[in-house]
C-alpha cells in the first residue's frame, strides 16, 4: 500500500491482464457481525483485509469473540447472542458498515442483558447521521445517549428495556445502512415474537438490503419482505453458523477496472476481472450494465468478467443511480471520455458518505478542466475537449472511492490530450478502507510509454550516501528503486563464489548476463539465496568496483537496469545512471561529499560492524577508487551535463532528501 503524501500518475494509455479483486467490504463486515452473534465457529474465506474490517474485528475481540486464522480463512467463535463483556469503549474509524450495525446490536444486547458501551470514530464519522437509527431503537426501549452533537456519533449504549410493540419504523431515504443495522440486530428481540420493520419514504440503495437478506438467510434467519416497505423477522429466530463462508470479490471495486477495460483494453487483450461475475449477490455488479450502455464490451461467467473498449468516444448517459450509489462515482469520471454530457440522478446519499461526494466530485472534476453542474441529488459532467485537459492534484477527502475513480483520469491521452496530463492523487493511502493494494493492482495492468514513466537519477562517488538518499526519495514518492551498485556487487559475489578473477572480462560478462536476482522489499536473493548482508562485505565492494570497469559487464547488465523503469516511476542510483542508462531522466542529481567526510562516514559504518580500520587508510582507498572510476573507459564517473550538483558534506539525510524533492517539485507540471 502506498503510504506517501501523494502519488503522481503519469499519462497512461492502455490496459491488459488480470485483476483479482479483494473481498467485498459490505459482505465482509456483515459476515463478521453475524459470525460474532452466532454460536460456534464460522470460518470466513477471502475476507477483505482493510481498515473497515480491521476495526470491526478489533471491536468483536473487545466484546469477547475469539478470532484467529484457521483453514486458510479467519475463524470467528461467536457469542451466541450472549454478552461476555458488559463494558467497552469501541473505536470504529470511518466504517459505516461497522458503526451502524454494531450500535444496533449493542443497544439491544445492553438493554436485554445489561451493559454499557461507548462507540466513536474519526471526525468524519461524527458528521455522518445516525439519528434515524437511534430513533428506531429508542422506539423499542433501548437507552441511547448522544455524547456529542444530537443525531450523530459518538454514542453511549446503556441499558433500557427493549420490548416489542407496534412495527418499528425507520427512514429509508438517508442511508440503507440504518435498515441493514436493524435487520442484522433485531433477531435478538425475536424471542418476544415476530419483529416487524416498516420503511418510511423511498428506500435507497436497495441492492445493499438484498445483500443483508441473503446473508441473514445463510445464518438461519429467513426474513419475509413485502415489497421494500415491510420486513418481518420470524419469532424465535437464532443466528446459526453455516460453518464456512466465502466472501465474493468487491463489486464496487470492480467498477474501476470495468471502466478501465472500457477505456483502454482491446478485444485481442481484454482486461479480466476475477472475483465477481454473473452470480454476484451484490447490487453494484449492475455497474456492468451502465458500462455497457456507455459502450463497453463485457463477457462474464459465474465469477469473472472480461472487458474491452467498444464505442469510442464513450456514449453519454442519463441514469438513475439509486441501485449503484457507490459504483456510480466511477461513471462520473468515465463521463470525461463521453460524446456529450452525462447526468447521474437519485444520488442524494452521496452527500452523507465518507465525504459529501457530490461536492467533492464536482470540485475535483473541474480541476481537470471539466464543466460540472450539481444539485441536491444529481451531478452532470461534460466531457473535456482534447486541448482542455489540465494536470491536477486531486484532493481525496480521506475517501477511498474518490482516490480510486480519479486514477482513471490519467488515461486522458486516449481522449486526445497532447501531451498527456499527469494526475496527482493526494493521500493515496486512503484506499486502505476497502482496497489497500489498489494502485499496485492498477500499475500491474496499466501501460504507459516508457518516456512517460518518470525517472530520477542519483549518481556519485563511493560512500557519498547516494544509496540511502535514493532509497528515501523513492519511499517519499512511492517509486521503484534501482540500486545499480547491488547489481555489480551481486556480480562480484557470484564471481568470488565461482572463482572468476577480476580481469576475466568475458567470463564476468557471461556471469552478469545470467544473474538470477530477485529484489523483495529490502531483501536481495541471488539464485534463491538471501545475499542482502553478503553484498555489503568489504571484499565484495572492492571487487565490484573493479568488475564495473569492464564495458562488457556493464552492457550485460544494461537491459536488467532498464527493466526497473516501471509505473509509477523510478529512482536509480549509481555512477552512470544519468549519463548512460537513463539519459532522458527528468531529474539528474550528482551527489558529492569531500573525501574526508566520506572516509569518516565509512569508518563509522565499519567500526559498527566490528571491522578495524583507520580513517586515513579509508580516505586513501576512496581517493584511489575515485581516480579509477573517473578514468575508466567504460562509463567514467562524471555528472551528466544537465545534472544538478548536491554536496551533502554538511547535510543530514533528511535535508538532502528535502532538497531533491524540492527540485523534483519544480520540474513537475502539477
Amino acid at each position: 500500500m502506498y503510504a506517501t503524501e501523494f502519488l503522481d500518475l503519469p499519462p497512461l494509455q492502455a490496459a491488459a491482464g488480470t485483476v483479482r479483486l479483494p473481498g467485498s467490504k459490505s459482505i465482509s463486515n456483515r459476515l463478521l457481525l453475524l459470525a460474532g452473534l452466532s454460536e460456534g465457529r464460522t470460518v470466513l474465506h477471502d475476507l477483505l483485509d482493510s481498515d473497515d474490517t480491521r476495526v470491526m474485528i478489533a471491536a468483536l475481540r473487545q466484546l469477547g469473540c475469539s478470532i484467529a486464522p484457521q483453514d486458510g480463512g479467519l475463524c470467528v467463535i461467536g457469542l451466541g447472542g450472549r454478552l461476555t463483556v458488559t463494558q467497552a469503549q469501541l473505536f470504529l474509524g470511518n466504517a459505516g458498515t461497522a458503526m451502524r450495525p454494531l450500535c444496533a446490536a449493542l443497544a439491544l444486547l445492553s438493554g436485554l442483558q445489561g451493559g454499557e458501551f461507548e462507540v466513536s470514530g474519526v471526525a468524519r464519522m461524527h458528521e455522518r447521521p445516525i439519528g434515524d437509527l437511534v430513533d428506531a431503537l429508542r422506539g423499542v426501549g433501548c437507552r441511547i445517549d448522544y455524547l456529542g452533537n444530537e443525531g450523530y456519533p459518538p454514542l453511549r449504549l446503556a441499558g433500557g428495556a427493549p420490548r416489542l410493540g407496534p412495527p418499528i419504523r425507520v427512514r429509508g431515504d438517508v442511508s440503507s445502512q440504518f435498515l441493514t443495522a436493524l435487520l442484522l440486530a433485531l433477531p435478538l428481540l425475536s424471542e418476544q415474537g415476530p419483529v416487524v420493520v416498516e420503511v418510511q419514504g423511498e428506500l435507497i440503495s436497495k441492492p445493499y438490503i438484498e445483500i443483508t437478506l441473503n446473508l441473514l438467510q445463510r445464518f438461519g434467519i429467513p426474513i419475509e419482505r413485502e415489497e421494500w416497505r415491510r420486513f418481518t423477522i420470524p419469532a424465535g429466530s437464532r443466528y446459526r453458523s453455516p460453518g464456512h463462508v466465502h466472501v465474493e470479490g468487491d463489486a464496487s471495486s470492480a467498477s474501476y477496472f470495468v471502466a478501465l477495460g472500457a477505456l483502454a483494453a482491446d478485444a485481442a487483450r481484454p482486461l479480466r476481472i476475477e472475483g465477481v461475475g454473473s452470480e454476484s449477490i451484490q447490487g453494484d455488479i449492475r455497474f456492468v450494465e451502465a458500462a455497457q450502455a456507455m459502450g463497453a464490451i463485457v463477457q462474464q461467467g459465474p465469477n469473472w468478467l472480461e472487458v474491452w473498449r467498444g464505442a469510442w468516444p464513450l456514449k453519454a448517459l442519463d441514469l438513475d443511480c439509486n441501485h449503484i450509489p457507490d459504483a456510480a462515482m466511477t461513471l462520473a469520471v468515465m463521463a470525461l471520455y463521453a460524446d456529450g454530457p452525462t447526468r447521474l440522478r437519485n444520488i442524494a446519499s452521496w452527500r452523507v458518505k465518507e465525504t459529501d461526494r457530490i461536492a467533492a466530485m464536482a470540485t475535483e472534476l473541474r480541476k481537470l478542466g471539466a464543466q460540472v453542474n450539481e444539485g441536491p441529488d444529481f451531478i452532470e459532467v461534460h466531457p473535456i475537449a482534447a486541448n482542455g485537459w489540465r494536470p491536477a492534484a486531486i484532493h481525496t477527502y480521506d475517501d477511498h472511492r474518490v482516490a480510486m475513480c480519479f486514477s482513471l483520469a490519467a488515461f486522458n491521452r486516449l481522449a486526445g490530450a497532447a501531451p498527456g496530463a499527469p494526475v496527482r492523487i493526494l493521500d493515496p493511502k486512503c484506499v486502505a478502507k476497502t482496497f489497500p493494494d489498489y494502485f499496485e493492482t492498477l500499475f500491474g495492468v496499466a501501460k504507459a510509454e516508457l518516456a512517460d514513466i518518470p525517472v530520477i537519477t542519483i549518481d556519485g562517488p563511493t560512500a557519498s550516501g547516494k544509496g540511502t538518499l535514493a532509497s528515501e526519495v523513492a519511499k517519499a514518492l512511492g517509486y521503484h528503486l534501482l540500486d545499480s551498485g547491488a547489481l555489480y556487487r551481486a556480480t562480484a559475489l557470484a564471481a568470488l563464489d565461482a572463482g572468476i578473477p577480476a580481469d576475466d572480462e568475458a567470463s564476468l560478462a557471461r556471469l552478469a548476463a545470467g544473474l538470477q536476482l530477485r529484489f523483495d522489499d529490502q531483501r536481495i536473493e541471488l539464485a534463491g539465496r538471501d545475499v542482502t548482508d553478503a553484498l555489503r562485505r568489504e571484499e565484495v565492494g572492492l571487487l565490484a568496483s573493479r568488475v564495473s570497469a569492464h564495458a562488457a559487464v556493464r552492457e550485460a547488465l544494461r537491459d536488467l537496469q532498464l527493466s526497473f523503469r516501471r509505473l509509477p516511476g523510478l529512482v536509480a542510483d549509481g555512477r552512470d545512471m544519468g549519463t548512460v542508462i537513463f539519459p532522458d531522466a527528468a531529474l539528474k542529481v550528482f551527489l558529492t561529499a569531500s573525501a574526508a567526510t566520506r572516509a569518516e562516514r565509512r569508518h563509522k559504518q565499519l567500526i559498527s560492524k566490528g571491522i578495524s580500520t583507520t580513517i586515513a587508510d579509508l580516505r586513501q582507498d576512496l581517493e584511489a577508487r575515485d581516480a579509477r572510476d573517473r578514468s575508466r573507459s567504460a562509463a567514467p564517473l562524471k555528472p551528466a551535463e544537465d545534472a544538478v550538483s548536491l554536496d551533502n558534506s554538511a547535510l543530514s539525510i533528511e535535508e538532502s532528501v528535502q532538497q531533491v524533492l524540492a527540485w523534483w517539485q519544480q520540474r513537475r507540471p502539477v
